[in-house]
Order: structure tokens, then sequence, then C-alpha cells
């Protein structure tokens, strides 16, 4: 309800001023978030039940929708963190900062994203095993051909290395803009100028806060899941503790309206 909320005063409101690059990185963010929470009923479903359609469906488009959108959230994230420097470096906009990059570094991520989706869903579809009877097991692992476990080992680690400079660059970005505040400070600035840094270092220490609980967790897990899942004994344990994991990253999806109405004017007005 609240992500419908956001995307009602993204592309309905918002629309009415001239959107900044962070605007349309928020808008993009809106949206992978409501369609994560679109998600959610098929996996619900697919963990409830015992129909063999249902896992099948859930195994071929579910979990490949779901997972697609967390990963547009993070890239999302990573943009809008990026974008924020230009308030700790005010020297000019660079050509990326521009709107026009914004739109077209928005839509390449999906259409990335979409691309290696389609590829995954494509390669299961022709390759899946047999299916006749739903396992004990809610994994989808039983599908997969061998060709497909390679390709699940290479997207995921592609996956992790996208997560890891992610978190490198939040990280560093609020040190940069922590260590600009206090030089600010030590050289008593003008107080106009150590306010907006300070709510810059606010709301980059809030990013970096909502990224680390719902996403360092399952990054834990995820990709000793990927290569070690047939090698455990307790590979069973292994993959519950996946799952809940994947649950505590959906709480990105509650926290993220925290981030647009520190970021976002028009979201504010709209409270």
């Amino acid at each position: 309800l609240l992500n419908g909320f956001t995307l009602k005063v993204y592309f309905c409101r918002a629309q009415q001023q001239t959107s900044s690059s962070v605007t349309i990185y928020l808008k993009n963010l809106a949206a992978a978030d409501f369609l994560i929470s679109l998600c959610l009923p098929i996996r619900i479903i697919n963990l409830a039940s015992n129909s063999v359609p249902v896992r099948l469906v859930y195994c071929n488009f579910g979990a490949s929708a779901f997972y697609l959108n967390m990963y547009a959230s993070i890239l999302f994230m990573g943009y809008i963190a990026a974008n924020y420097l230009k308030i700790v470096h005010p020297l000019g906009t660079h050509i990326l900062q521009t709107v026009r990059a914004t739109h077209v570094i928005s839509t390449v991520t999906w259409v990335l994203l979409l691309a290696m989706m389609m590829t995954y869903v494509l390669l299961s579809l022709l390759t899946q095993e047999s299916l006749q009877s739903v396992p004990m097991t809610v994994s989808c692992d039983v599908l997969h051909s061998q060709l497909l476990r390679v390709l699940y080992k290479v997207f995921h680690t592609c996956s992790a290395v996208i997560f890891l400079l992610v978190l490198i660059s939040l990280v560093f970005f609020y040190y940069s803009t922590s260590h600009r505040l206090s030089l600010a400070q030590q050289r008593q600035l003008a107080s106009s100028s150590s306010k907006k840094l300070a709510k810059s270092r606010r709301n980059m220490l809030v990013l970096v806060s909502v990224f680390c609980i719902c996403f360092v967790p399952y990054h834990l897990v995820r990709l000793p899941y990927a290569f070690l899942k047939r090698q455990c004994s307790w590979s069973q344990a292994f993959f519950y503790l996946k799952e809940l994991t994947v649950m505590v990253s959906v709480l990105n999806v509650c926290l993220d309206p925290l981030i647009y109405f520190l970021f976002c004017k028009a979201f504010r007005a709209q409270m």
C-alpha cells in the first residue's frame, strides 16, 4: 500500500515539477520495490503449496522476477548515493549526473537485468528436469539441469560482485561526506554549508543502514549456498537459513519509504 502511494506521488504529482537525477533514481527504486511486493504472493503460495504447477511457475518466473527487482533496488540505491556526492563536491555537474544520463543509466540497468532474467528463464524452460510430484524441499534446485547449474553459479557470482561494489561505494560515499563535514566544522565555514553537509551525512547514513540491514545477511549466505549446497551434509538447514535472509531482504520494501522521505521534497509534501 505504501509503495503504491509512493508510485502515485512520483509518477502523478512529481510530473508537475522538473525531475532531478536523484528523483529519477528514486522513481526506479520505488518501481523495483513495488514489483518485489507483487512477487511476494507467488513466493508465499509456493512455500505453502504442494502443487506441481505452482512450483513450476514460481521456479521459472516468480523467483527470477523477485531477484531481478532485488538487484534493481541494490543498483539504484548505489546510483542515488553516487549522485548525492555532488553536494559534497559542488564544483559543477558531472556528465553522468545529468538528467539525460540518468535516464540512460536507468534504462540500461533494467534492460541488462531483464536480459539476464530472460536468459535464465529460457534456459530453465528448455532444459529443466521433469517434475512428477512435488519434493519435500521447496527449493527449485531439483529442476536445474547441469547447464542451468553452471549458469546459476555464474549469475550469483556476478550478483555478489555487484553487491560488493555497491556496498564499498556506499561506505566510501558516507566516509567522504563525513570527512568533508569534519573539515568544514574545523575551518568554521558558513553555517548553511555545514548544515547542508550534516543533512547529507544523515541521509547517507540512512541509505547505508537500510542497505546493510536488508542485503548484507542475504549475501553472506547466498554465494556459499550456491557453491556448497550439494557438498554439505546440512544443506537443508543451509537452504532455510538462505530463505530466512531472503525474508530479511524484503524489509527494504518497508524501509525504503524512509529514503524517499529524506531524499525527495515531493514525497514529504504529500505526507
